[in-house]
């Protein structure tokens, strides 16, 4: 009779776990609210902003145009060269050195116009490979990674064009963000030079590696240094939009500008600049706070945030990303699994005198779980990101 019992209670146990387990959501990425209205694609009007991109022409040289227009496929307007600018790579010099002329930018009616296909355009990025990637910095997308703060962490990487692909590892978790860029018209070693700077914004994307950030990471302490600079710089993690935008209260504009990701035509991210915990003067003070210890680990060596220990002209400043990306934190089923998993090979009971082989098999376990999934980005995908004013960034996965 004892021995019913006992079976009974095991098998009502039993019964628990497995509902349990079959119960339990296995969401293909989080969730994210969107407006209801879709994303207007335009050109910030001259009174509050200037907007600019470039491209080569055929004599290899970089042309730097005053955007008036664009439809999607091309943008028209005035080439800088034609009214007597400089062929510099830099758009910030190229506008200065308008400065002694007498060209009145703010009346271009009657300058020729020219017409660039979207496909010539090159990154609004500038040219270092050393950039400033930020953390948890939009509330929703905090929850989602159960982190508590914004923090920094070095980028590594050269940005690629506004039409571009990406390599998919074969077994890998490739994941996706859109973010806000910043780039100055000099060195940023005070907020005082961050107020004088002319600043530039454009439209990003930051991919990531989700099982190096996975098997690098501190969950318990996400600014440790570790993780996110070998997850988020692989080749072609870094694509740029193609407008480079100057506004006249960048407060403002930033506020109000909305970016969004659709992969393969699904809506997926949809936020306002508004949303930012710290804003990007806020986001500087904290950066340059953090410029002494080399506490930055990447490709098995420790940096610190930024090589000169200043923000330089070569680097990007983000914002970090909103919510709606892929990946999600383990779900109740994954426990379980995990759990079974680790009773039946053993692992469990090595966990009694250390720990840290049971926390290694439980990520190794999550990462098989994830794969099984199919949700992250895969060979064949398209992944679109736009920023009101900002045009797009179109990224084709490739293996």
């Amino acid at each position: 009779m004892k021995i019913k019992r006992v079976l009974l209670v095991v098998a009502i146990f039993a019964l628990a776990v497995w509902l349990s387990w079959i119960t339990s959501e296995d969401p293909t990425h989080n969730q994210a609210s969107f407006e209801e209205a879709p994303l207007t694609r335009f050109i910030a009007s001259r009174d509050k902003a200037m907007t600019l991109a470039q491209f080569t022409n055929e004599s290899k040289q970089t042309r730097t145009i005053l955007v008036e227009g664009f439809d999607g496929d091309a943008v028209t307007g005035i080439d800088l060269r034609s009214v007597g600018a400089s062929d510099s790579e830099n758009p910030f010099t190229v506008l200065r050195s308008l400065q002694s002329s007498s060209v009145d930018l703010s009346e271009t009616g009657s300058l020729p116009k020219v017409r660039v296909s979207i496909d010539d355009l090159l990154s609004a990025a500038p040219e270092g490979s050393r950039h400033i990637g930020i953390g948890t910095n939009f509330p929703e997308h905090a929850q989602e990674a159960r982190s508590d703060s914004v923090f920094n962490f070095p980028k590594f990487g050269l940005a690629t064009p506004p039409r571009t692909t990406i390599s998919a590892p074969k077994d890998g978790l490739l994941d996706y963000e859109v973010e806000l860029c910043l780039r100055f018209d000099r060195p940023i070693r005070t907020l005082q030079d961050f107020d004088e700077a002319v600043k530039g914004f454009f439209i990003c994307a930051d991919f990531t590696d989700r099982i190096q950030l996975l098997q690098l990471a501190d969950p318990d302490n996400l600014d440790s240094g570790y993780g996110f600079s070998d997850s988020k710089s692989g080749p072609g993690f870094f694509p740029a939009g193609p407008f480079l935008v100057i506004p006249k209260d960048w407060q403002q504009f930033i506020a109000e500008t909305r970016m969004t990701t659709s992969l393969n035509g699904e809506p997926r991210q949809d936020a306002r600049g508004i949303e930012m915990i710290l804003d990007f003067r806020e986001l500087t003070e904290k950066v340059l706070g953090d410029m002494e210890a080399e506490r930055f680990f990447y490709k098995e060596e420790f940096y610190t945030l930024a090589p000169g220990k200043f923000i330089g002209e070569d680097m990007t400043l983000m914002s970090g990303t909103s919510e709606g990306v892929i990946f999600t934190t383990p779900a109740r089923h994954d426990y379980i699994e995990i759990l079974w998993r680790a009773i039946k090979s053993g692992a469990v009971f090595r966990w009694l005198t250390d720990r840290s082989p049971l926390m290694d098999f439980a990520i190794a376990e999550f990462i098989e779980n994830e794969r099984a999934g199919g949700h992250f980005l895969k060979p064949g995908d398209v992944v679109v990101y736009a920023g009101g004013g900002l045009g797009d960034i179109e990224v084709k996965v490739t293996q």
